[in-house]
Order: C-alpha cells, then sequence, then structure tokens
C-alpha cells in the first residue's frame, strides 16, 4: 500500500472547526498583499491575437457528456491558443474605482488572488513556433522561456501518457503557494486543487465547443515539469497537465540536459510566510520516476456508491428545449455571488445543475470515463417541488436520496463557516470523498486528484448557475461537522469542497 502518512498529517491539521478559526492571530497584511501576476523582467512579449466576440456553441450541449471528438488529426493554432486562454485565465472586465481599478478573471479564485498560472509547451503550430511559453494575462500575451520543440520531456515525464504524445500542445497549471497563502495560510493546498479545477472546467467546455481533443493529466515526474518551466518549487510547483489536440509526432529527446532559466521575476510582495506542511504534502505526493508514474496510473477505480431506495427522481435534462446561451457567454456572465434572496429555484434549475456538473471528466486517474471520487450531498433550502431536507445525489439514476427532512438553513449557514450565503442559498452543495479509498487506490498525489475533481465540478456548477440566471460561489466549512451532519450515510468521508447557489439578491431601486 502506498504511503499516507504527509497526507493525513496535512488534511488533519488544516481542518476548520469553530474553535480554530476563532482562536487564530492570522490578519490580512494589505501593504504586503502579493501581486496577482507573474511578471518577468526584461522579457519580450508576443502579443496573442484579440479574442472574438462570444459566439460558441450552446453550454449545456458542451456540458453533456455527448460530445465524442472525431479520431482524427486536429491541431490548434494561435487563434485557438488565444481562445482558450483568455476564457480560462484571461482578464474578462475591468472595473475602476478611486485609487486604482479591479481586474476580473474568467474563472473563479479563492479570494481573487490567482495563483494559477499557465504554460504553454508546442511544436510548430500555425502563428507560433515551437517552444515554452508563459501566459501573462494582464496584457494577453505569451513570453517565450525555451526554444525549440521540448514536448519530448513532457511524453517521458508522464510516461508515454498516449495523450501527451500525440498532443501538439500541452497546457501546464502551476500554482504559487504564497500569493493564495498570504490570505489562507496552511489550507491553501486544498485551495490549489479548487481554483486550478474551476479554471480547467471553463477550459474543457470551450475546448470541446471547439472540437479539439483536452484530456486532463495528473501522471508525471514532478522534477522534470518543474525545470522545463524554470520554477522555484519552494514557492511555484506543476500541478497539472492538460494534452491538447491529436496527431503530433513527439520528436527525440535532447541527449544534452535542460539548462536552468534565469529570468528575473519581480517578487510578488516585500514579505513571504512559509508554511512547510504546504510543501510536505506536495513533495509527499510526487512522483518520481516514469516507471512509478505508470504503476500510479493502475488500479482499480474507486466504486461508486450504491443507490439509495428512498429517493427523489430529478427530470430529464431537456437539452433539446434548452441548449443554453453560448459558453463565452455564461464566462462573462460569471461572478461570485456576494448575497442570495432566499427565493426558490424550480425543480428544473437544480436537476440541471447537478446533471450537466456531474458529467464524466476525460482524465488519466478518473478511467473508466465516468468514475468519480467524490460523492455530492445538499442540504435543499429553496427549490420549488422538494421538501427541504438533506440528500445525497445518485449521478446514476439522477435522482436524490432522502436523508432527513426539515429546515436546515441555520445548520447550513454554521457549517459554512457561519456566513450568511450556503443559509440564504437555495441549495448550499457537498463535495465528499472516501480518503481511505482514495489514497489506497492513488496514494498521497491522491489528495491532489480529489481536490481538483471537486475543484472542476464546482466550476460547471458556476457554469451551469449563470447559464440559468442564477448565482453561484465557492466556500470553505467546518469539515467534521459537515461530514457529522450528513451522516451516518456520510460516515467516513472527508468533506472537500462546498459551493451554494440560488438568485442572487438584487436591491430595491431607489425612488428619486
Amino acid at each position: 500500500m502506498r504511503d499516507q502518512s504527509a497526507a493525513w498529517k496535512y488534511h488533519e491539521a488544516t481542518k476548520h472547526s469553530y474553535w480554530s478559526v476563532r482562536s487564530g492571530s492570522h490578519y490580512l497584511d494589505w501593504p504586503n498583499q502579493p501581486i496577482p501576476f507573474k511578471l518577468y523582467q526584461g522579457l519580450d512579449h508576443l502579443a496573442l491575437p484579440p479574442v472574438p466576440e462570444p459566439a460558441g456553441r450552446p453550454v449545456f450541449e458542451l456540458m453533456s457528456g455527448a460530445q465524442r471528438i472525431a479520431d482524427r488529426e486536429v491541431w490548434p493554432d494561435m487563434e485557438t491558443l488565444a481562445r482558450l486562454l483568455h476564457w480560462s485565465a484571461g482578464i474578462t472586465r475591468r472595473r475602476k474605482y478611486p485609487g486604482g481599478e479591479m481586474l476580473f478573471r474568467a474563472a473563479a479564485c479563492t479570494g481573487a488572488l490567482y495563483e494559477v498560472e499557465l504554460y504553454i509547451v508546442c511544436g510548430d503550430i500555425g502563428g507560433l513556433p515551437a517552444g515554452v511559453y508563459h501566459f501573462g494575462p494582464k496584457d494577453h500575451a505569451l513570453r517565450q522561456l525555451r526554444a525549440g520543440d521540448h514536448r519530448a520531456v513532457l511524453a517521458d515525464a508522464s510516461a508515454a501518457e498516449p495523450a501527451v504524445v500525440e498532443a501538439p500542445v500541452t497546457m501546464v497549471c502551476t500554482c504559487t503557494y504564497w500569493r493564495n497563502a498570504w490570505k489562507y495560510q496552511a489550507r491553501t493546498y486544498r485551495h490549489f486543487g479548487w481554483d486550478n479545477g474551476t479554471l480547467l472546467a471553463n477550459l474543457l467546455a470551450v475546448s470541446t465547443g471547439m472540437n479539439l481533443p483536452a484530456r486532463l493529466v495528473l501522471g508525471f515526474v514532478d522534477e522534470e515539469i518543474n525545470r522545463l518551466l524554470g520554477l522555484d518549487p519552494l514557492r511555484e510547483v506543476t500541478f497539472s497537465m492538460v494534452a491538447l489536440g491529436r496527431g503530433a509526432n513527439i520528436p527525440s529527446p535532447h541527449p544534452e540536459a535542460l539548462p536552468a532559466l534565469g529570468y528575473q521575476i519581480i517578487p510578488l510582495s516585500e514579505r513571504e510566510t512559509d508554511y512547510p506542511i504546504m510543501r510536505e504534502i506536495h513533495e509527499a505526493s510526487s512522483l518520481s520516476s516514469p516507471e512509478e508514474v505508470a504503476r500510479w496510473r493502475g488500479g482499480s477505480p474507486v466504486k461508486n456508491a450504491a443507490s439509495l431506495a428512498d429517493a427523489l427522481r430529478l427530470p430529464g435534462p431537456g437539452l433539446e428545449r434548452d441548449p443554453g446561451p453560448p459558453i463565452e457567454q455564461v464566462i462573462l456572465r460569471r461572478g461570485s455571488t456576494r448575497r442570495f434572496s432566499r427565493e426558490e429555484i424550480s425543480f428544473e434549475q437544480l436537476s440541471s445543475s447537478l446533471f450537466y456538473a456531474s458529467r464524466g471528466i476525460d482524465a488519466d486517474f478518473l478511467e473508466p470515463f465516468g468514475v468519480q471520487l467524490n460523492a455530492i450531498y445538499l442540504i435543499v433550502n429553496a427549490v420549488e417541488g422538494a421538501e427541504s431536507g438533506a440528500y445525497v445525489y445518485d449521478r446514476r439514476a439522477h435522482a436524490l436520496g432522502i436523508l432527513k427532512q426539515g429546515d436546515f438553513r441555520q445548520a447550513a449557514r454554521h457549517l459554512g463557516l457561519d456566513q450568511d450565503l450556503p443559509g440564504d442559498a437555495s441549495v448550499a452543495v457537498f463535495f465528499m470523498a472516501d480518503l481511505k479509498d482514495v489514497f489506497a487506490r492513488y496514494g498521497e498525489r491522491g489528495y491532489r486528484a480529489v481536490q481538483l475533481e471537486a475543484g472542476i465540478l464546482g466550476g460547471r456548477l458556476y457554469l451551469t448557475a449563470y447559464a440559468q440566471g442564477l448565482g453561484a460561489t465557492g466556500l470553505t466549512f467546518y469539515d467534521d461537522e459537515a461530514v457529522d451532519f450528513f451522516s451516518p450515510h456520510a460516515a467516513g468521508k472527508s468533506a472537500i469542497f462546498l459551493m451554494a447557489l440560488g438568485k442572487r439578491f438584487k436591491p430595491p431601486v431607489r425612488k428619486a
């Protein structure tokens, strides 16, 4: 059995409880807030093409799980990359205020701190020479870190994962410790998965809309990818990769070792606080050789939970009736809701949100396609046609298993760190996983996998909510109390992520 001690140590040490939240002495040092961009000094930029006006395919069509991209060569070009980067991590709107400007990104991020960075490793594609590039959302541009085709490094590091071997382009997602830890301290490593996942929810939907194959890859030799990108692993680490396109021929690897990159990077802030337990879990969950990567990919999938007899059947998705607005339009609408109205949403809106959010993810750690690590639990506060209460979602039957009925608004509020949002929302959605099973199957790297999957599912809930004119927001929680609330059904599981859905509060218009 793979070692699990560091993962359990980290998970237990970063749990929230009523007392841990109130006994901490942490405060936000605003003058020392990190800048939200990685900025290279003296490195020329390559401007990406302007992103065209939203005219993509309907969002529910892209998230239905029925999309099948033809088995043929598909090569992205420069315009395709520009669209993918913009709609996953780009700046979608700007709001000026006295003393500055607020920049809104395409995907949600805890605290709007944006610790996820994107890199491109590609062969020669239309308009872009082979190389390793960093994406700068601030100026919608690429900066070349290495010239030449280095895709063989990715193929070797991923133990010849077929999607990586055939990909003309691979997007590498990294996470920067301090940028998020400034506010969230050691719990930041959980946020790596959530924030990377919400970004990937956008990326995977947009790539499907362009008929571009995209496969999420979590099995790779960490040190090789970090070296390729020139990362300082004490501050920034590779978290996931996405192979884009199909039909490429990976060149033979260069026999010589990669030279170190010595680019100057503007410091995030004047001072950084180190939380060693985050580096411990990352290092413990790292893979050290292609052979270890190949072994990691093997094994049996996590078992899906058995159906409940006492269940409330949800209506079908009705894709032909309402395919939803274009995906780009939904991303432009999205924002983290700050207040809910306590109004009811329809049974159909809840059904669509759960159905489309829980479709299968094409990933090397989720095989066969459709298996999931996280179970979905709900506190229903205000849904037309459903009694208020606690439920578990059976995705195979598309039904809600009834756990207990009653008004649990106050419970939802309390479990969400005593914030009004989950109590005022129509539905509070809790993602929970059996970490014992996850670690037995994936070892300590399973901790990355389960957090990342929850982030993708949460990102899809953002998309489904805003596609239907609703609001959504991601939240943190009291870990053990959340599990206790849904027990005995949730006994033995761990709380991973929380999303609140509902109608956004609109203050009354004051008459002049």
